[in-house]
């Protein structure tokens, strides 16, 4: 407005005029500009609505599509369940088929084995279980004896347990393929097998004492190989003493007393009478273990072993102590035990240079009145105790007698027209361990004694073969070892060999010949084993 100062009304309409017209072309562009920014907009919106509505379809056929695409899968899974039911119900049924088949092989399994043990029984079979240790740590230490080949072997299993009754060897030589060969045992315990699955096939023996039988259990093997392991279990090495803190572990010698004695206890007081007796075979030698000097102490006296009249083995002068339970038995073999002779070898720390026998006598004493039974009611059990209590010697009832076996028992000396005794025994033998001088290294005393045990069992497997082959003369006296264990091996008793070896590819010369001992053992017959049988009742009374 300030320019308009001084001009005239015409110039300033003209002014006003042109301003005007000015605003209006202004306005007129901003309205064209926003229509064509409204039509753009409109253009936008109809694009997206098109867009929108294909995106909704789009969004429907893909909803469609993944709806049937997880109807399809839900039958699918649907599918898939009832096949699983029906493979589960399938495995079910074949479980039940299998366990079916399980129990029906068990039972035929035990009736074959009862019909086996039948057929040993009226044979008179040896029966022979093999066991095989573990592999130890002492295994290595003669490695360096061995030749080249054999020391890349040295921790190499050899010897297998196929099964329950098989033994698998594996037999190799440098140059030469290997060959695996097969033995079969009545029983075959594997390396991890304990001390209560050994016993557990052993103790039904033990049943067959008191029904009128004699028993004989024996470990055999090699040096190293576990006899005296199962046989007596764990020792502590400076007084071998039983390791009874861990009872799992103990060997056959303690469970069978144990056994023995808890069949025992079941049976009326004063019907049985036990005693015990402990010998080494040393050098050819037999030594009485549990004989006693003047003052009362246990030391070695050498004894001799004899043929009587009946054709039965006796060791004279023998002592013969009585026992009351399984402690004092124990403690009674402990005592013989520290004076067995042993000897460190490169196989093995503590090897027995010795065979041990212990042997358990069970007097079993019928009474006239009550011939051919064992007391069947309270009254008569205890007259019965009462009279044996009364025909026994005090010193026998204390349980410190000790009697020679070439004489007359105390009871036999106080018996009585209405008292009958039967005696049977279960000799319990832990062999010495046959020995390869090459790899066990002894020298001097210790291998004249290596040449004792070698040849002594050496006459065992003589006088298996003997028998075996039904010779006329069995050479039961070409050794002390076989003179003495005549009456078990030769047919008078249920004889079990435990055969004992090592695994280990180093010692395959030594199993393999404890197995052919084995397989020569168990073909033996030797005639029905005979029954010590109870007098029969009167029938006039």
């Amino acid at each position: 407005y300030q320019g308009l100062a001084g001009r005239s009304t015409d110039e300033v309409l003209q002014l006003c005029a042109a301003h005007g017209q000015q605003m209006k072309l202004q306005r007129s562009s901003l309205v064209t500009q926003l229509h064509g920014a409204i039509k753009r907009l409109k253009q936008d919106l109809k694009s997206l609505h098109s867009f929108a509505l294909e995106l909704s379809k789009d969004f429907q056929r893909q909803n469609k599509t993944c709806l049937y695409q997880v109807l399809v899968a839900v039958q699918g899974i649907q599918l898939q369940n009832e096949a699983m039911q029906m493979f589960q119900m399938k495995a079910f049924d074949l479980e039940q088929s299998l366990q079916e088949v399980t129990e029906r092989y068990e039972k035929e399994k035990q009736k074959r084995k009862a019909l086996h043990n039948s057929l040993i029984e009226l044979r008179g079979n040896i029966r022979v279980h093999c066991r095989i240790r573990p592999l130890l740590p002492f295994d290595d230490a003669a490695g360096h004896l061995l030749s080249q080949d054999r020391q890349r072997n040295v921790s190499e299993k050899a010897a297998y347990a196929a099964d329950d009754e098989t033994v698998l060897v594996k037999c190799s030589r440098p140059g030469h393929a290997s060959v695996n060969k097969t033995f079969q045992f009545d029983r075959v315990y594997n390396d991890l097998e304990s001390q209560d699955a050994v016993f557990a096939d052993v103790a039904p023996l033990l049943t067959s004492l008191l029904d009128g039988y004699n028993v004989c259990i024996m470990a055999y093997g090699q040096t190293g190989s576990g006899k005296t392991y199962t046989m007596l279990g764990p020792q502590l090495e400076e007084n071998l003493a039983f390791s009874i803190e861990e009872e799992s572990e103990l060997g056959i010698i303690p469970r069978a007393t144990q056994e023995v004695f808890r069949l025992i206890s079941e049976k009326p007081p004063g019907s049985y009478w036990v005693e015990v007796s402990v010998v080494e075979v040393y050098n050819n030698e037999i030594f009485d273990l549990l004989a006693k000097d003047s003052y009362g102490k246990v030391f070695g006296i050498k004894r001799d072993v004899v043929t009587t009249r009946e054709g039965k083995s006796d060791v004279p002068l023998l002592t013969h102590e009585t026992v009351e339970n399984a402690s004092e038995f124990l403690h009674l073999v402990n005592k013989g035990l520290q004076l067995r002779v042993t000897h460190p070898t490169l196989v093995h720390a503590h090897s027995s240079r010795s065979h041990l026998v212990v042997t358990l006598t069970i007097t079993t004493v019928v009474f006239g009145d009550n011939f051919g039974t064992l007391w069947e009611d309270e009254q008569t059990s205890q007259r019965l105790s009462k009279e044996a209590s009364c025909t026994f010697p005090q010193k026998m009832r204390d349980n410190k007698s000790t009697s020679s076996s070439g004489a007359s028992s105390p009871v036999q000396l106080e018996a009585t027209e209405k008292m009958k005794q039967v005696k049977t025994r279960l000799q319990l033998v832990d062999l010495a361990g046959s020995e390869c001088v090459g790899m066990s290294g002894v020298t001097g005393a210790a291998l004249r004694e290596t040449s004792f045990i070698n040849r002594s069992l050496s006459a065992l497997a003589d006088v298996l073969g003997a028998i075996a082959e039904q010779r006329a003369h069995v050479p039961y006296r070409n050794s002390k070892l076989t003179h003495l264990l005549q009456d078990s091996v030769g047919g008078d008793a249920k004889l079990l060999v435990m055969l004992c070896i090592s695994p280990g590819q180093k010692y395959l010369t030594e199993s393999m010949q404890s197995l052919g001992f084995g397989t020569r053992a168990r073909q033996v017959q030797r005639g029905q084993v005979k029954k010590k049988n109870f007098p029969v009742p009167s029938k006039g009374k």
